[in-house]
Formats: structure tokens, C-alpha cells, sequence
């Protein structure tokens, strides 16, 4: 019998059991906080709808992260984005806010507690940002903050509560086919309600945004007929030649580049904004947009580019300017002896200086106040703005301008200086080839070889082409208004079947030729031959 009993096999145990409720629980759990911190960017975009035209608390941290990161993102996003930096830094906010939803409701379990301190920290760092936003609401934002925490956090903890009010599933040899029908139910659930929340706050916050955009684009839409300018500089209607796709002499409006810190654009009520003219000058001045428009206008073509515009790229563009010489509100004002800056400040507090000189030695230098016949977009600066020809935007194109200060570069640095921009902006001699496009195929034969070349404030006396490793070849210029502007430029080339690279050069009107040395557009333009390869055949 005992050895019977040694023979038998083991009683077989009871299955132990095994909870998979924990990782089911926190995937549940960070769907909640992600749709909670959804709820929370929803509330602020509605009650931003009571300041359309200020910025939204979720923009005023956009614009704190542009101005503590701007030096060392700033040439990666404008490579990667080009003009749409401002909707990637949008996109970007908005999948972090979410991630971080997402975070506090996995531990939600756990710490419900780390829900309501996550909002609540969230709302706080908004409400201390906005208060140092010039351009913020700060009671809007205040609110905006407050009720935003408190509907994600409601939201966060009712959902994950509802979402786990069947306990946890236990799993064992006699219940694993219920409990595995139970928690596939449970899943169709959690999904088809996450997924119905999701629509609703979507269609919430595009509702929100688009009232506001409604209302912004009522606002900025109400602009004053321009008087007519007492001096215009004539621009050319006709080219000695005619290329298909090279860039128009004008840039038009909807088609000119933005480059700016602002995220929104800022909406400037006309009738109250005015412009302060102080520092170091014999009497301070202040300017209403009325005292602006009664005053004799000119209308100057000038080119300006962006310095984060690569060889060959396309942050460059000539509009007609209008406005008032700078040189007579300077000279109204009394430039005091040892002032060696002119620093213009916007209504966002971005400042760009720049020498006096280029305010005073003659040149087209003006405080707009129109583009290409019409007041200036809010985009482009409205109600005014500095254009001063020959250097780049970031030291002296100043948009929606509240103060021009006299000052000096010892005691003052503009926005991009202390980032690592040089202090000095002049614009470099450059030129691009609009036609063909780099990687395009093109017949055998005669081709026409386009585009255009700057150097403004200087003008430009020749461009040349080079095809392969042959020589340079002069090319036909096109006629220009002034040495302000870009000329445009066309090369005949006898295509021959093959693979080719074309490159352009530049020479200046004081004969300074374009370099091949390439640099990157840090920290005072780029510079080298812009180079295409073409196929022909």
C-alpha cells in the first residue's frame, strides 16, 4: 500500500490565480488623463473666445517656450518647417499636453491625488506665464486656467472610474473563457466611449477655434483706405525677357514669407495703438496711426530677407512699401550726439536694433504702413513696421512697433543678439536659380536658365552661370527700381543629353562677387552658390 501510495502522481493543485487587471487598469487609466487633458485644451480655447483677439493661455506658453529655446531650435524648425514653424510648434504643444494627460491618468490608479497636482501644477506655470504676456488677458487667462484644470481633472477621475467600475479580471482554468469575454466587452466599451469623448472634444475645440479665427479675421479685416503716397518709386511692368516660373519682380502679398516670434500674430486695434519715438533724443515723440496717415507717404519697392533663409531658399521677397522716411521722424525727434543703435521694440516686447546710420544715410529706410497698395496684413506688422533696406529682418524689421529708442550697442541688445546672432546684419550678396527646378528633366536643346540675385542697398551688375565644371557665363539682367531690390536674370544653355549641375553667382555693384564658401545661416546669413542638378534627354 505504501508503495502504492509513493506511485501516485501529486493531487494536482488548484490553478493559482492570475491578475491581468493592473496593465488593462493603466491603459484604461492614461486614456482617461489623455482625454481629460483633451477636455482641459478644449475649456481654454472657449473661454479664450471672451479675448479673440489676445492670445490663448496654450499660445502665451508657446511664445515663453520661442523665447527660452529660440537660439538653439530656431534653424532646425525653420529647416524642417520652413514657414510652418509656428503650426508645428502648435502641433507639438498640443501631443505633449496630451502625452502628459496621458501620464497622470496611468498612475491615476494608484494616486488620484497626482491628477488634481499635475492640473492644478499645469494651470499655475500658465497662470505665471500669461501674467508676463504683454499681450494675454491676464483675468481671461486666469480663468482659462483654473476651469481648464479643473475639467480635466473631473474628466480624468470620472473616466477612469467609470471605465473601471467592474473590478479586477481574474483569469484561472474554469473562467477563462467568461472572464476573456468580459474583458473583450469591457475593451469594446472603453473604446467606442474614448473614441465618441474624443469626437466631441474635437469638434468642441475646432468649433472654439474657428469663432475665434471668425472674429480675428473681422478685426484685423477693418483697415483704413491709405492715402495716396507723394512720392512713389516707379516699378518695372515689363522684363527684356520672359521665363515661366521665375519669381515676379513683386511678391505678392498672400505669397511673402513669415518669419516672426509671434504665435498668434497680434491683433492691433488701430484707434488706441500709437508709436513712441524716446531714448536718446531731444524730445520724445508720440505718434497715433491718424498722425501717421496725414503725414506725406512714399511708396518704395525694397527687398528684405530673413537671415535663417538658406542658399537658394525662399525667406526673401520685394514688396512696394509704404510709409513714412524714418530720417524725418529721426529728425523730428533730434538724434542726440552719441547714439549709435536704433532699437525698435514691438507690442510683444521683440526688439531688433540696428546703426543709426541706416536710418539717416539716405536710403529708402521707412516706418510702413502699407504693402503693395494696401495697409499692411496683420501678419506682416499692421498697423506699422520698420523696413530698412539692405539688412536682414532680424535686426531691423520690427512688426506691430510701439517704441523706436535711440540708444547704443553697449547698452542695449536686441531679441536674436544674446542668442548668438551676430549684431551686425547686413545683407550678403546672394542669388538662386528659380528655372529649372533642381532634380527636373528637361529636352535636349536650347533651355532657358532663370531667376534671381540681391544684394540690396548695393545693387547687383552681373550674374554667371556655370554648367558642370565648364566656365562662368554672363547672364541677361533683368531692369530693376532701384539698388533696393532683387534683379531678375535669365542664361541661354545649349542642353545636351545627360546629367548636369548648374550653379549661379553674383557679383555686387561695388564688385564684391558672390563667395562659394558655404555657411550655414547662423549667426549672420548663409552663404554659397545655390546648385541644381537637371537631366536632360
Amino acid at each position: 500500500m505504501s508503495n502504492d501510495l509513493a506511485d501516485r502522481p501529486p493531487a494536482a493543485m488548484p490553478a493559482e490565480p492570475t491578475s491581468v487587471a493592473q496593465p488593462v487598469r493603466t491603459g484604461r487609466n492614461a486614456l482617461a488623463g489623455l482625454l481629460g487633458a483633451a477636455t482641459a485644451l478644449m475649456i481654454i480655447e472657449v473661454i479664450t473666445l471672451f479675448d479673440a483677439t489676445g492670445r490663448s493661455l496654450t499660445e502665451t506658453v508657446q511664445n515663453r517656450f520661442i523665447e527660452d529655446f529660440a537660439g538653439s531650435l530656431k534653424e532646425t524648425a525653420i529647416s524642417l518647417f520652413g514657414t510652418n514653424d509656428k503650426a508645428a510648434l502648435q502641433i507639438g504643444t498640443a501631443v505633449v499636453v496630451l502625452a502628459l494627460g496621458a501620464f497622470l491618468g496611468a498612475v491615476a490608479g494608484r494616486r488620484r491625488r497626482a491628477v488634481l497636482v499635475g492640473f492644478v501644477a499645469f494651470a499655475v506655470l500658465g497662470i505665471v506665464i500669461a501674467l508676463d504676456d504683454p499681450i494675454a488677458s491676464p483675468a481671461v487667462a486666469v480663468v482659462a486656467a483654473l476651469f481648464g484644470a479643473a475639467f480635466g481633472v473631473a474628466a480624468t477621475l470620472m473616466l477612469e472610474r467609470l471605465w473601471n467600475g467592474e473590478g479586477p479580471l481574474i483569469v484561472t482554468s474554469e473562467t477563462v473563457h467568461r472572464s476573456g469575454v468580459a474583458r473583450e466587452v469591457s475593451r469594446r466599451n472603453v473604446l467606442t466611449g474614448g473614441g465618441a469623448v474624443a469626437l466631441a472634444l474635437v469638434a468642441g475645440t475646432a468649433a472654439a477655434r474657428a469663432a475665434r479665427a471668425s472674429y480675428r479675421t473681422t478685426a484685423t479685416a477693418v483697415r483704413r483706405v491709405l492715402p495716396k503716397p507723394v512720392r512713389r518709386v516707379a516699378t518695372p511692368t515689363t522684363q527684356p525677357f520672359d521665363v515661366a516660373g521665375i519669381s515676379p519682380y513683386v511678391t505678392p502679398t498672400a505669397d511673402f514669407y513669415r518669419i516672426d516670434t509671434a504665435v498668434p500674430a497680434p491683433v492691433v486695434d488701430a484707434a488706441s495703438w500709437s508709436l513712441k519715438i524716446t531714448g536718446m533724443v531731444d524730445r520724445d515723440l508720440t505718434i497715433t496711426y491718424d498722425d501717421l496717415l496725414k503725414r506725406d507717404l512714399v511708396e518704395v519697392p525694397i527687398t528684405i530677407q530673413c537671415v535663417s533663409n538658406e542658399v537658394g531658399g525662399d525667406l526673401i521677397g520685394t514688396a512696394r512699401w509704404i510709409g513714412v522716411p524714418l530720417a524725418e521722424l529721426l529728425q523730428e525727434a533730434g538724434v542726440q550726439e552719441g547714439a549709435t543703435q536704433i532699437m525698435g521694440e514691438s507690442i510683444d516686447d521683440f526688439t531688433a536694433g540696428f546703426p543709426v546710420e541706416a536710418g539717416t544715410d539716405g536710403r529708402d529706410s521707412l516706418l510702413a504702413v502699407g504693402m503693395n497698395g494696401k495697409a499692411l496684413t496683420t501678419e506682416h506688422g499692421f498697423p506699422a513696421r520698420l523696413i530698412i533696406p539692405g539688412l536682414y529682418g532680424y535686426v531691423s524689421a520690427t512688426k506691430w512697433i510701439t517704441e523706436i529708442r535711440l540708444t547704443t550697442f553697449e547698452a542695449e541688445q536686441g531679441y536674436w543678439v544674446p542668442l548668438g546672432w551676430s549684431a551686425d546684419g547686413p545683407i550678403k550678396v546672394q542669388s538662386r536659380i528659380d528655372v529649372p527646378r533642381s532634380g527636373e528633366s528637361v529636352p535636349a536643346g536650347k533651355q532657358a536658365v532663370g531667376g534671381v540675385a540681391w544684394a540690396p542697398h548695393t545693387g547687383i551688375k552681373g550674374v554667371e552661370v556655370k554648367v558642370d565644371d565648364g566656365a562662368w557665363g554672363k547672364a541677361e539682367l533683368g531692369t530693376v527700381a532701384s539698388v533696393d531690390t532683387w534683379v531678375q536674370w535669365r542664361y541661354e544653355w545649349d542642353a545636351r543629353p545627360g546629367d548636369h549641375r548648374i550653379a549661379v553667382r553674383a557679383i555686387a555693384a561695388d564688385g564684391k562677387v558672390q563667395t562659394a564658401a558655404l555657411a550655414m545661416p547662423a549667426p549672420d546669413g548663409a552663404t554659397g552658390h545655390h546648385t541644381i542638378s537637371v537631366r536632360v534627354g
